[in-house]
C-alpha cells in the first residue's frame, strides 16, 4: 500500500513551499510602520486571495442541480466566499494605522500647564459580581493619580453588601429598582442621577466590575476631548489571567487571547478611518454629547458598539488610545467564553437590523457602513469552520466532494494563498495570530455562534442580556459536555474516515490525487477537533485570586530570624515565593513595600512555594493598589509557535 505521488504533486508543493518561503523572508524585512511596506504585503495577499476565489467560481462550482452533491458544492462555497470577503475586508482595512500616544503626551502636558482639568465621574457597572472581583476595579478607581473624579458603583442587583463595602471605602453607591435594558439602563440611571447633581460632571468614565484602570487612566485619556470632535476615547481591554484556550492547553505564555488582534490591530486600523467603536469597558465618553442623544442607547445587545455609531450621527468619532491603560479579568470557563461571544453577534446583527442602523438606514457614511459590514462578515464566516471540519468526512462517508476541480491547481491556488495569508496574518498583528492555533480559537465558538445566527434568523430581538459570570471556585475539573461532545464527534469522525480508509483490508492500492487531499484534510479537521476538545476539559484553577507576576524584593520573618527573599507572584491571598520552606510558627510574615509585615502560612491546597497571606483590610487595599497602579503583564503578549506546539504536546500527553 502506498501514496501515488507524481512529479507533478511534488512541484506543486515545491511551488506552495517557495510562495511559503518567500513570504516569510518578506515578513522578517518589512516593517509594519511604513505605509509602503503594509500596501505591498496587503496587495500581494489581495491577489493571492482574489486568484483563488476567482478560480473557485469560475471553474469549480458544477451546474446548479437539486441533487446531494451540487447543493454541497454551492453550500460550502457561499459560507468559503464570506469568509474570503472577510478576509480581504480586514486587509484593506489594515493598509493604514493611528497611535495617539504623541498626542496624549502633548494634551496631557498642557492640561498639567492649565492646571485646568475636567470633572470626571467614574461609573463601576456591577451584576452579581463577587466583593474580591469588584474590590480590584473600585480600589484602582479610587487610587487614580486625578484631581477631579469621584468614583459610584452602579449595583444592578441591589445587594446590602455592596453598599455597605462602598460606604466603607468611601465611594458613591447607585442602585436601582428594576434592571430595565440592562447594562446601559444601569448607566443610564446613573447618569439622570448625577445629571440633576451642583456639579454634574464633564466626563463619564465606564468599567466594567472586573476591570481595574492604571493611575495614570484619566491623565491620558481625557486631554484628548480638547478635540471637540471626540464623543468616546476608548482604550483596549487586557487581561490579567488566561482564557480558557490559554489555560486549558497550557499555553498561557506562548499565545495571546483571540481579542489581541481586534484590540491592538483591527482598532487603530479602524480609528484611521474614524470607524473604531466602543468596547464597553475603559472608556470615558463625553456627557454633553450623552444628553443630547438621550443617554447610553439601549435597543442593541452590544449597547457599546451601538454607542458609537448614536455619536457617529451626531458628528462625534470614537478615538482609540492604543495604551495599556486597565486590565481586567477574561472570561474563566468555556460556558462564559461561549456567552461573550454569542452575545457580540446577536449584538452586531440588531444594530444592523434597527431602523436606523447603519446596514441600510441612518445618517451614515460609506466607509462607516462598510466597516460595519465587515463586522458582521466576521460572525457570519463561523458556519464555514463547520463546513470544513465536516467536509472530508462527508467525502468518505458519502462519497460527496466539496471542492470539485482538478486537485493540483487546488493545491497552486488554495495551499499557496493559505501560506500567504497566514503570513500576512502573523507580520501585521506582529505574531498576536499563530497558524493552527487561531483556528483552534475560532472553531471554539463556531457552533454556537452559527446556532446564534439560525435564532437571528427567526428572532433577532427580544433574548435578554446575558452577563459573563466572574469569579467562583475552579479549583476541580470540569468538562463543558455538550461543546466537548460535538468535537468528539468531528475527531471521531475524522479518525474513522482515515482507518476507515488507509488501513482497512478493502483499502486501494493506489490513492487518487482527490483521495490524497481528503486524507490530508481529514487529519487536519481530527486535530482541530482534538485539539479543541482538550480546550472543553478545563484544568483546575488554584485559588479564587489570580496570582499577580511582580518581582519584588522583601523580606520573609520566620522563628525569630529575618532573611531576604524574592516575591515572584502576588495577589490579596498567597503569595509566591521560591525556595522557601515555614515552619509553621505564629510570627512569620513577609514584608511587602509600602504595604509593611503581612502574616503568611502554609496552604496545602496550593502549589509548592506558594503560601497563604493574612492582610488586614487596609493592608488588602494596598495590595490591590500595589499589583495595579501599573497595568501587570501576566500572559503572553506575542505568540510562539514552536513553544505552543511543546506545550500542546504536553497537555495532549498528560
Amino acid at each position: 500500500m502506498f501514496f501515488n505521488i507524481n512529479d507533478d504533486v511534488s512541484s506543486v508543493l515545491l511551488f506552495d513551499l517557495g510562495i511559503g518561503l518567500l513570504f516569510v523572508v518578506f515578513s522578517r524585512l518589512a516593517h509594519r510602520d511604513r505605509l509602503i511596506d503594509r500596501a505591498l504585503f496587503g496587495s500581494a495577499t489581495i491577489l493571492s486571495l482574489v486568484l483563488y476565489i476567482s478560480w473557485r467560481w469560475l471553474d469549480t462550482l458544477p451546474d446548479l442541480e437539486m441533487t446531494g452533491a451540487s447543493i454541497w458544492a454551492y453550500f460550502y462555497f457561499t459560507f468559503e466566499a464570506i469568509s474570503v470577503a472577510y478576509a480581504l475586508g480586514s486587509v484593506f482595512i489594515l493598509f493604514r494605522s493611528t497611535d495617539w500616544t504623541a498626542e496624549a503626551n502633548d494634551a496631557q502636558h498642557q492640561l498639567a500647564v492649565a492646571g485646568q482639568y475636567p470633572s470626571v465621574d467614574v461609573f463601576i457597572c456591577t451584576y452579581n459580581e463577587p466583593i474580591n472581583i469588584l474590590e480590584k476595579s473600585v480600589i484602582s478607581a479610587g487610587s487614580m493619580n486625578y484631581p477631579s473624579f469621584n468614583v459610584y458603583v452602579c449595583d444592578d442587583t441591589r445587594r446590602p453588601e455592596i453598599k455597605d463595602y462602598c460606604d466603607q471605602i468611601g465611594v458613591g453607591y447607585i442602585t436601582r429598582s428594576d434592571n430595565l435594558h440592562a447594562k446601559a439602563g444601569n448607566l443610564n440611571n446613573a447618569l439622570a442621577l448625577t445629571n440633576v447633581t451642583k456639579n454634574p460632571s464633564d466626563l463619564i468614565m465606564v468599567l466594567d466590575a472586573d476591570f481595574a484602570p492604571q493611575e495614570n487612566f484619566l491623565l491620558r485619556t481625557v486631554g484628548l476631548f480638547r478635540n471637540e470632535e471626540i464623543g468616546v476615547v476608548q482604550t483596549p481591554q487586557f487581561y490579567f489571567n488566561s482564557d480558557p484556550i490559554q489555560h486549558n492547553l497550557g499555553i498561557r505564555s506562548s499565545f495571546v487571547d483571540d481579542q489581541r488582534v481586534f484590540f491592538d490591530t483591527f482598532q487603530p486600523a479602524k480609528d484611521a478611518v474614524g470607524c473604531a467603536f466602543c468596547v464597553g469597558t475603559s472608556f470615558v465618553v463625553r456627557r454633553s454629547a450623552l444628553n443630547e442623544m438621550g443617554g447610553f442607547p439601549h435597543e442593541a445587545l452590544s449597547e457599546d458598539m451601538l454607542l458609537t455609531y448614536r455619536l457617529m450621527e451626531q458628528g462625534y468619532v470614537t478615538r482609540w488610545l492604543n495604551e495599556k491603560l486597565s486590565v481586567g479579568l477574561s472570561a474563566e470557563g468555556i460556558p462564559e467564553y461561549i456567552t461573550q461571544r454569542t452575545r457580540w453577534c446577536l449584538g452586531t446583527i440588531q444594530i444592523g437590523l434597527l431602523k436606523d442602523g447603519p446596514l441600510w438606514r441612518g445618517r451614515f457614511t460609506l466607509t462607516q457602513r462598510l466597516h460595519y459590514i465587515h463586522g458582521l462578515l466576521s460572525w457570519l464566516s463561523k458556519p464555514f469552520i463547520l463546513c470544513m471540519l465536516f467536509a472530508p468526512s462527508i467525502y468518505w462517508l458519502f462519497d460527496v466532494t466539496a471542492i470539485q476541480a482538478d486537485e493540483l491547481v487546488f493545491m497552486k491556488y488554495g495551499i499557496s494563498a493559505l501560506l500567504v495569508f497566514w503570513s500576512y496574518s502573523s507580520w501585521i498583528s506582529d505574531r498576536r495570530t499563530l497558524p493552527f492555533f487561531t483556528e483552534v480559537t475560532h472553531a471554539i465558538t463556531a457552533l454556537p455562534i452559527t446556532i446564534a445566527l439560525l435564532q437571528a434568523v427567526r428572532k433577532p430581538f427580544g433574548r435578554p442580556f446575558k452577563v459573563t459570570e466572574k469569579g467562583g471556585d475552579r479549583s476541580k475539573i470540569r468538562i463543558h459536555a455538550p461543546t466537548a461532545a460535538f468535537f468528539g464527534i468531528v475527531t471521531l469522525l475524522s479518525a474513522f474516515s482515515i482507518i476507515s480508509t488507509v488501513f482497512v483490508w478493502s483499502s486501494p492500492i493506489e490513492f487518487s490525487e482527490r483521495d490524497c487531499l481528503n486524507l490530508v484534510w481529514s487529519a487536519f479537521a481530527m486535530l482541530i477537533g482534538f485539539v479543541s476538545l482538550l480546550v472543553c476539559i478545563e484544568l483546575p484553577r488554584f485559588g479564587q485570586e489570580e496570582l499577580i507576576n511582580i518581582q519584588m524584593q522583601s523580606s520573609l520573618r520566620a522563628a525569630g530570624t529575618v532573611r531576604d527573599i524574592q516575591i515572584e507572584a502576588l495577589s490579596t491571598q498567597h503569595v509566591l515565593i521560591e525556595g522557601v520552606e515555614l515552619s509553621g510558627v505564629e510570627d512569620e510574615a513577609i514584608f511587602v513595600s509600602g504595604i509593611g509585615w503581612v502574616k503568611i502560612e502554609v496552604d496545602t491546597s496550593m502549589p509548592p512555594n506558594c503560601f497563604k497571606i493574612l492582610p488586614s483590610f487596609q493592608q488588602r487595599n494596598d495590595i490591590l493598589r500595589t499589583l495595579f497602579r501599573k497595568a501587570p503583564d501576566n500572559v503572553a503578549s506575542v505568540g510562539m509557535l514552536g513553544r505552543s506546539m511543546i506545550r500542546l504536546c504536553k497537555r495532549a500527553l498528560s
